[in-house]
């Protein structure tokens, strides 16, 4: 276990080596101490450490970092209080021209309370689940790990590896943009919870002004809690951009309105459940420097299985009356089709929440979350109602 996080230390070496590189180094030689500016005493370090090699055109460091506390209560339960790191990504990308770049992100992280899926009926979809797995030990994956090449085919690049699915990056970037306090519709937990947002194959990705797209093939399990089976899964997204923005690194001031399909479908038996399985969605979000408004409706199918069978709709939006301080929220309502399969069945769940600004590199977020499942399917499912309140830094460098 502690192998795992030992990883992400040389790479932060690396980073530290390539800022000192380019410094001019000082030692005091009474205490051996090094320092970057000179002083009465200091003596200036010629050719004593040793810069960076690579064979890439360039290297770029970044890390982004969920800190959190939160403080619990499930219906019946105590409540509960405790501080959180959610995540820590730490990414390179070896640059071997301008456009064409390797990318690694490990995400480091804790693991959760949980239980292990043991059988499922394909007829009644009646779940049995061996021992919970408690709260444990931090553990690093890779969480993106791929080749893109420009301009493969006109206005198209490549993504080939462990790459972005086609949904998530560009909801996460251009419509719910706090992952560190909950993921993206299709994705969180409790909400349709389909699938994650990584996965090994490649992905197609096209821009041009008043049109963008992502196709790809891929394995169809994601990147973690894998199970290969035999079959693959090609997903797409389809984007109009109303004002022009198809080419654009969008943010906060910019203007546009967008409007997006995005399916899946499975091929054979991908092991977790998802053979035969379908799901068609469709998206809009305006932004201007003062509001977001973005709206979604998707639909699954996972044939006999049922597991993900399902249908449901989110709404978001985030007000911004000052630079530093904005509001934001979120309504999620997933209907599910067969309450015993999928993590409790039909449920709403509400985000409200203040956003401050303190830097470029910091926001500071407070919000509550809370989700109700129907109490019939409460029954079947042991899940419980719940009220979550949350304080956040989002670190980002």
């Amino acid at each position: 276990m502690y192998k795992r996080n030992l990883i992400v230390f040389p790479l932060l070496g690396l980073a530290s080596i390539i800022n000192v590189s380019a410094a001019t180094l000082y030692e005091d030689p009474s205490t051996h101490q090094v320092f970057t500016q000179d002083a009465p005493g200091r003596v200036e370090l010629k050719e004593k450490y040793t810069p960076l090699q690579s064979k890439a055109f360039s290297l770029k460091f970044s890390g982004t970092h969920y800190l959190g506390f939160v403080s619990s209560k499930a219906d019946g339960e105590e409540r509960e209080n405790r501080f959180e790191t959610r995540r820590n990504y730490f990414q390179v990308k070896a640059y071997f021209n301008k456009k064409d770049f390797l990318r690694l992100t490990l995400d480091s992280f804790q693991e959760t309370k949980g239980q292990y899926l043991s059988e499922v009926d394909l007829e009644t979809g009646d779940v049995s689940y061996s021992s919970e797995k408690e709260k444990g030990s931090w553990l690093t994956r890779v969480k993106y790990a791929y080749l893109y090449l420009d301009n493969i085919l006109p206005h198209t690049g490549v993504e080939f590896g462990q790459v972005h699915r086609p949904w998530l990056d560009y909801e996460e970037h251009h419509s719910w943009w706090y992952r560190s306090v909950s993921k993206v519709y299709m994705e969180d937990g409790t909400a349709a919870h389909l699938m994650n947002s990584a996965d090994l194959g490649f992905n197609l990705k096209t821009k041009l002004p008043y049109f963008s797209s992502e196709i790809g093939l891929f394995n169809g399990e994601g990147y973690h809690d894998i199970e290969n089976g035999e079959g693959l899964s090609t997903e797409a997204r389809f984007t109009f951009h109303a004002l022009s923005t198809g080419t654009k690194k969008v943010k906060r001031n910019d203007d546009y309105f967008n409007i997006s399909y995005y399916g899946v479908k499975s091929f054979d038996d991908n092991k977790r459940g998802n053979n035969d399985f379908t799901m068609h969605g469709i998206h809009a979000v305006y932004n201007k420097p003062a509001f977001l408004i973005a709206a979604q409706y998707l639909k699954a199918d996972n044939g006999d299985y049922q597991k993900y069978d399902g249908d449901g709709y989110s709404l978001n939006f985030e007000i911004r009356p000052m630079n530093k301080l904005w509001f934001i929220g979120r309504y999620d309502a997933w209907d599910q089709n067969n309450a015993r399969s999928n993590h409790g069945g039909d449920r709403m769940q509400y985000l409200l929440g203040a956003v401050y600004n303190y830097n470029k590199n910091v926001k500071f977020i407070a919000n509550v979350k809370t989700v109700d499942f129907d109490e019939k399917d409460i029954l079947n499912s042991g899940e419980k109602d719940s009220i979550d309140l949350m304080f956040t830094a989002e670190v980002k460098w």
